[in-house]
């Protein structure tokens, strides 16, 4: 390996290192506008030129290769004056746009300049102005303060996947735009402006709302779907003003998704902030006390067979395992938490995680997408998979319906025969995964909440033990959630016990007339109209549908505000923590559900957070390992039996995303995300290749 001295530091680095990593290794900080450690090298800007001995002119060191006995400065009076210059000519033609920037404040020229800056101008010619470009509702332009560094060129095309950026025009006359002036399609359009290192690209739901010192910050989770990315909440008094991401290599790296980014607004419109109950038809507001009494009459009124507990997809683990034991000290066996009707769960913990864990899709080497549109259901891990077929040698096949998911594919078929062909050793793409070394298999709900699910995930299985997908050393089998919930429910067990009901069977019960009470936990993506005479209790923080169709409405806490603990599509066990407190009488959901066990002579043996997540950890261990990866090696054995009902179907397998802005009951209450959804619609099915 290269060793090389820096600032008078001896440094040894891998080869390949480019001169400013081998900088920072050596404690080095190099100022720079282009260079992005997760984006190619494009060395425009110019910013982190450095001197090395022996080498006529300064070097731009994000350019250049670390090399065996280099001797490297990087504050001499050479680099200096070489960055004053850059500096100078970068600040030719940016406007003086600071006090009503929104970047400001966080703005790598400003901080740049302070450093590099000069006090005055040699230049006397007219600025140049260039004409703003529109790049859909999330992203506003203000283009005459580019400095073309083209990141946001390179991420749109090398993380996000879409070609619709690129720059016209040389010199002076070029200019950042999309094709066309379309609108920027990806899931993933708005990290662009956090890589932006001027006020060239700028959020436009949040413009000119606040400054970032305005700010308080608060480390949290985000919960749009079940990738468990980290995020940062941003809040001033009691309102959630924008969210950001936060670096971790093993989840999210440093993107999030739009959705994530944006939903924001739906924090604050069609909240449930007082109890409700029904009376003569008509909703009217309670209290507490009047809402529990009325939950608590039907309850002890109902036979435990005859009531149901369904969780909804934002559920945290904590309001889960308080219901679960509610309904435990009732008697009730009718609880789930898979509101799709997902054919999964109680086969062990490896038949429903994601097993190769997300960071791990970068050490497979062929990969099979079952029944699964990872770009709508995960953009972020959609990213992952993108990032690693980038790196060559890697063959992605798709069974299920057609669609762009930015990286080509062999499309094998559309449903369970496609999968039986597979297990029959009748298509040649399982060769491709025998011949792999870390074969991978995703499975996602599309195809689990099928009828025959049960069968398909057999299938996944079987396929993955003749592609010798799962060893000691690799686990390739995994399953794609895309509710935040999912996995800790299924943790924890919220799922039908001993002669219970599942979701379908509760609703069919609901309109039959044999089931009489019926408690949604955030539950509104199920189909309402089927409760029947049911008494509803809807326990949420929007107005949603379940809200619509409840008897009792009790307000709990949107994610932001409340402590929760959340298990991700890999198992990883994760903290969101509470940025606001909940609107007028909302109160965190464990604490709702406690204080109706007490009224209903059945009370939960916790009364604080902490010891409620003891209890979690003293059934579960794995919920004391934060942050962490616990692996599951209880992966279920297939029999022909398990296989018997996969039958021959040709049809394509459900989508189970729709439209990726409006899946849940936060994203509909948003204005910005029914922009989106307006401008993008619905997810386009890929043309045939």
């Amino acid at each position: 390996m290269p060793k090389l001295v820096v600032d008078g530091v001896e440094v040894e680095v891998e080869p390949g290192t480019t001169l400013i990593q081998a900088c920072e290794a050596a404690g080095s900080e190099i100022p720079r506008f282009c260079y992005h450690e997760r984006l190619s090298i494009a060395g425009n800007c110019r910013m982190c030129l450095v001197e090395v001995e022996k080498s006529p002119k300064p070097v731009a060191s994000c350019a250049m290769p670390a090399g065996e006995g280099m001797v490297v400065h990087t504050n001499s009076p050479l680099v200096k004056r070489a960055r004053e210059g850059v500096m100078e000519f970068l600040l030719i033609n940016h406007p003086l746009d600071c006090p009503i920037c929104d970047q400001g404040g966080e703005c790598d020229l400003q901080d740049q300049s302070m450093a590099y800056g000069v006090d005055g101008s040699r230049f006397h010619e007219n600025k140049r102005a260039v004409e703003e470009k529109y790049m859909g509702p999330l992203v506003k332009t203000v283009m005459t303060r580019c400095i073309h560094c083209t990141r946001c060129i390179r991420f749109t095309t090398e993380v996000a996947g879409i070609s619709e950026l690129g720059a016209i025009g040389r010199g002076e006359d070029m200019e950042i735009t999309t094709y066309l002036e379309k609108a920027l399609s990806s899931e993933l359009s708005a990290n662009v402006v956090d890589l932006c290192p001027v006020g060239a690209l700028t959020f436009r739901p949040t413009a000119f709302s606040a400054r970032p010192w305005e700010y308080k910050k608060t480390e949290s989770i985000d919960v749009m779907d079940a990738v468990g990315s980290n995020i940062r909440v941003d809040s001033r008094g009691a309102e959630v003003m924008r969210i950001l991401p936060r670096t971790n290599d093993d989840v999210n790296e440093e993107w999030i998704s739009d959705k994530t980014r944006f939903v924001v607004d739906g924090l604050k419109t069609q909240r449930l902030d007082t109890p409700y109950v029904r009376e003569n038809g008509k909703l009217r507001a309670a209290t507490w006390d009047e809402a529990f009494a009325a939950i608590a009459a039907k309850v002890k009124a109902a036979k435990p067979e005859r009531m149901a507990a369904i969780a909804g997809d934002l559920a945290c683990a904590e309001s889960m395992k308080a219901l679960k034991d509610l309904f435990d000290k009732l008697g009730s066996a009718n609880i789930d938490c898979r509101q799709d009707g997902a054919k999964i769960g109680g086969k062990g913990r490896a038949a429903y995680l994601f097993n190769s864990t997300i960071a791990g899709i970068e050490s497979a080497d062929a990969l099979l997408i079952v029944g699964s549109d990872p770009r709508k259901e995960a953009p972020v891990l959609n990213a992952r998979i993108l990032k690693r077929w980038n790196q060559g040698h890697f063959r992605v096949g798709l069974v299920g319906e057609k669609r762009d998911l930015t990286y080509p594919y062999d499309y094998l078929g559309a449903g369970a025969s496609t999968l039986g062909d597979l297990v029959a050793g009748k298509h040649d793409f399982l060769e491709v995964l025998k011949g792999a070394k870390n074969p991978m298999i995703i499975v996602g709900q599309g195809a689990l909440t099928q009828k025959n699910g049960a069968a398909i995930l057999a299938a996944a299985l079987k396929i993955a033990e003749l592609a010798n997908a799962v060893r000691e050393d690799w686990n390739g089998f995994n399953v794609l959630h895309t509710a935040a919930s999912r996995v800790a429910g299924l943790d924890l067990g919220f799922l039908p016990g001993e002669g219970g009901r599942d979701v379908e069977a509760i609703l069919e019960g609901a309109s039959k007339g044999d089931v009489d009470f019926v408690y949604l936990l955030g539950a509104d993506e199920i189909d309402t109209a089927r409760l029947g005479s049911a008494f509803v209790v809807y326990q949420g923080s929007h107005g949603d549908m379940g809200a619509h169709r409840a008897d009792v409405i009790l307000p709990g806490a949107a994610y932001t505000e409340k402590n929760g603990t959340y298990v991700n599509t890999e198992g990883r066990v994760q903290f969101g923590r509470r940025a606001i407190f909940p609107m007028g009488e909302a109160r965190e959901d464990w604490t709702i559900i406690r204080a109706l066990s007490a009224v209903l002579g059945q009370t939960l043996p916790y009364d604080s957070l902490n010891a409620l997540r003891d209890a979690m950890a003293a059934a579960l261990p794995h919920f004391d390992a934060v942050d962490m990866i616990v692996p599951a090696h209880d992966l279920p054995s297939v029999s022909d039996a398990d296989l018997a009902a996969l039958g021959d179907d040709t049809s394509p397998f459900a989508v189970p995303v729709k439209d990726f802005y409006l899946t849940n009951p936060v994203a509909r209450a948003s204005r910005v995300m029914a922009l989106c959804s307006a401008e993008f619609g619905a997810a386009p099915a890929q043309a045939a290749e």
